[in-house]
């Protein structure tokens, strides 16, 4: 581990971050089985039916908001919450570093905003924790999980709504609406799966996500004399290149298809009927190949975990080893 993975969560932030995701991929799993049945049948027949998917679907939704409303609450009560509130809201430093980098996209700047180079020599402390990118992820990442939460509870009670509206096309519109925020949302999961498991500095995952920043390597005295951030010692794995490779045309099918798939299926934006149509073999392909990109997301979450269990198991040893050094014993 390098300085350039230096820590970004808490450590109730991690355990949140992981319990998010997977409650996440649930919600996806299970709501694609229900919105791409023909397609996604293995997955319907795997929960039991689909009574099976929507009793899952219904029980991850609750546990979202149960997480959501502890996030709240934990962010607001404890010490200092109201600072970090404020510090994921944007500056005008992150305009001028988004305007810059747009530029620079362009052609029309020579180099990119100073806190875009975390991964170009720079340390912890000269590049801000949290860029012009990761305020706007979270924004949007917030925003979308709350409309489809408030949606969700909307659509329970179709028949509820049938009868308050007295009409069901509003119904269709919701359950719409909430088909369509979950497409735009699975397609920026499927990227965030990319951009982080495949980075190169990172690859094949992103510890940073996992790891507390209290139990990370720069606050323990462990970098090097002279070194400013362990760039010089990172080594790209050889099987980095033909594995991103794979993982970006999977991305783009999974994105393209579930897009194409969604749009072709009784309408776009709104849907004509609360059926949906009968699936086809190229949008069989794509969407199940959208599902493996989901599907490699939970395995890396998962997989982070299991990293950062080995590594503290590893501290816990070395620790122990030392105590007992300097007590004068022996480490048999």
């Amino acid at each position: 581990m390098t300085n350039l993975d230096h820590g970004k969560f808490s450590r109730v932030t991690t355990v949140f971050h992981s319990l998010l995701a997977l409650t996440v991929f649930l919600l996806f799993f299970t709501g694609y089985a229900v919105a791409f049945n023909a397609e996604l049948w293995w997955l319907v027949e795997l929960m039991g039916g689909n009574t099976g998917v929507l009793a899952v679907h219904r029980i991850a939704g609750f546990a979202l908001i149960f997480l959501t409303a502890f996030w709240v609450f934990y962010m607001v009560l404890r010490a200092g919450g109201s600072v970090s509130l404020t510090e994921v809201l944007p500056t005008p430093g992150d305009i001028a570093a988004f305007v810059q980098d747009l530029k620079f996209a362009a052609g029309l700047a020579e180099e990119r905003h100073p806190n875009a180079r975390q991964f170009a020599g720079y340390s912890a402390d000269e590049i801000p924790l949290l860029s012009y990118v990761g305020k706007g992820v979270i924004a949007i990442f917030t925003v979308e999980l709350l409309l489809l939460m408030i949606s969700g509870l909307l659509i329970w009670q179709k028949t509820m709504l049938i009868d308050f509206y007295n009409t069901q096309s509003v119904v269709i519109a919701f359950v719409a609406f909430h088909g369509s925020l979950g497409v735009i949302m699975v397609m920026g999961i499927m990227f965030h799966t990319f951009e982080h498991g495949f980075h190169p500095a990172f690859y094949p995952v992103e510890m940073k996500a996992f790891l507390p920043k209290s139990d990370t390597p720069e606050y323990h005295g462990e970098a090097e004399a002279g070194s400013a951030t362990g760039i010089e010692r990172l080594r790209l794995k050889p099987s980095w290149g033909w594995v991103t490779n794979v993982m970006g045309v999977l991305t783009i099918i999974g994105v393209v298809s579930i897009l194409i798939t969604s749009m072709d299926y009784g309408g776009y934006p709104i849907s004509e009927t609360l059926v949906f149509g009968e699936g086809s073999l190229l949008r069989t392909v794509g969407v199940n190949i959208g599902v493996l990109v989901l599907f490699i997301g939970l395995f890396l979450s998962m997989y982070g975990n299991v990293l950062r269990a080995r590594y503290m198991r590893q501290r816990r040893q070395e620790d122990r080893s030392t105590t007992t050094a300097t007590d004068g014993g022996t480490d048999d």
